[in-house]
């Protein structure tokens, strides 16, 4: 069974009352059960869904490696975080990326990302359908045999 891991970056936390226009009402806790149903339907394992504001703490997760790939919101930390790209790479770990929004489509800055030419694929603008979309592609393009 290929093994997921999903991690929310900063503010993520908030989701469901942070600019509910741009990132919809749906808790990051709601996200988080509808992960975990539909990995189950792909006969996918979510390891952990984590969230820290922080960026050291989502690299020491990165780090563990008890699973095989990742699904990714990195929050504002796309924009700016060269560790975040290299924990991502040196773990040797395919990755998605995913965004609520399109951060292209967005402010100026926000079209600097420091790991979308590393990740296995990114998916960026289809709300929180966006983390099953992931799981979708993790289960016909990078899950191993099932057993």
């Amino acid at each position: 069974m290929t093994r997921v891991l999903v991690i929310h970056g900063p503010n993520l936390n908030l989701l469901g009352t942070r600019e509910p226009e741009i990132y919809g009402r749906t808790t990051l806790a709601e996200v988080n059960d509808l992960v975990r149903a539909h990995a189950a339907t792909l006969g996918l394992d979510v390891v952990d869904c984590f969230q820290s504001n922080h960026e050291g703490a989502i690299i020491d997760r990165i780090q563990v490696r008890d699973y095989d790939v990742t699904v990714i919101n990195a929050g504002g930390l796309t924009h700016t975080s060269v560790s975040l790209r290299d924990a991502l790479t040196v773990v040797a770990r395919p990755f998605i990326e995913v965004h609520i929004s399109d951060p292209w489509q967005r402010d100026e800055f926000r079209k600097v990302n420091f790991i979308h030419d590393v990740a296995f694929a990114t998916i960026a603008g289809h709300g929180i359908n966006g983390y099953l979309e992931a799981l979708d592609l993790i289960a016909t393009r990078l899950a191993g045999p099932r057993g």
